[in-house]
């Protein structure tokens, strides 16, 4: 069976001058980018669909984008996949003091158990030590300064939002929220009457950050719950075309009544189907 000093080979050999792939070879960090957030995507697709089998394929498609970057890397004389490796345990021994009491990987096991609620507030707290540590001028450090801007915009609205609720700028508890949801969509109404389309744009950005802002308080992962509502109009939408096809229709000549009445048709067979 292969081993990872097996891939790290591979990597390699694909990167050779003379000899490796000429794709490979045309490769920089930012071509690879694209790639890496969908491997990403289809690791938390199979998960979501219970597709075990598969799984350790999309795992492995995703360690070999690690590899990937650590290779241009390594090329360029700036880091190699042992100081990637090396850098995310010790962060990890660092930000984990009560399973690592004496900072050893292979230290004794603290046997004090400490409640979650204190383990993630110690884990905040050395996080925003170690972002302290990285600002060259702490006075003009952000709390917001490492929060990725190439994840997905509800992703990143919510890591934005948690991070600000460290210090306390957010609302107490979801009920307020709600009310800023209806302000948030009374603007847009106002903007659509204006025939505004920038502002349109704009305050369809500020209702969605602000949805995604409920979704948190109600401790609802905004990007799984738009992917199972994309399913789910998926499978909806599926039936209504197998519905016309049986018939020999086009959805095209149907009027909008009908389809909605096929989209009601679907709900109730969801309903009825027993959930796996």
């Amino acid at each position: 069976m292969y081993q990872l000093d097996d891939l790290l080979h591979l990597m390699a050999r694909l990167r050779d001058p003379q000899h490796g792939c000429p794709w490979d070879l045309k490769q920089n960090y930012a071509s690879i980018v694209p790639h890496t957030l969908e491997e990403a995507y289809e690791v938390a697709d199979a998960i979501e669909r219970g597709d075990f089998d598969h799984l350790p394929g999309e795992l492995g498609d995703l360690l070999f984008q690690v590899v990937y970057y650590s290779q241009l890397a390594r090329e360029e004389g700036r880091f190699d996949f042992a100081q990637v490796i090396d850098g995310i345990t010790r962060k990890l021994v660092r930000r984990h003091p009560h399973v690592f009491p004496d900072g050893d990987l292979y230290g004794a096991v603290d046997v004090a158990k400490l409640e979650e609620a204190a383990i993630k507030q110690r884990w905040e707290a050395i996080k925003a030590e170690e972002r302290a540590e990285k600002a060259a001028a702490p006075e003009q450090l952000s709390l917001l300064d490492d929060v990725p801007t190439a994840l997905p915009s509800l992703s990143r609205a919510i890591k934005l939002q948690k991070r600000a609720a460290q210090v306390g700028f957010d609302w107490p508890e979801a009920l307020p929220v709600v009310d800023k949801v209806r302000e948030e969509l009374d603007e847009v109404l106002e903007a659509m009457s204006e025939n505004d389309a920038e502002a349109i744009g704009e305050e369809i950005g500020d209702l969605l950050f602000v949805v995604s802002n409920l979704a948190r308080h109600l401790k609802v992962d905004p990007e799984t719950a738009l992917r199972a509502a994309n399913g789910k109009f998926e499978r909806r939408f599926r039936f209504i075309e197998q519905a016309l096809r049986e018939a020999g229709r086009n959805m095209e000549d149907c009027p909008l009544e009908e389809l909605d009445a096929l989209w009601g048709e679907a709900k109730k067979l969801e309903k009825q189907t027993p959930s796996c």
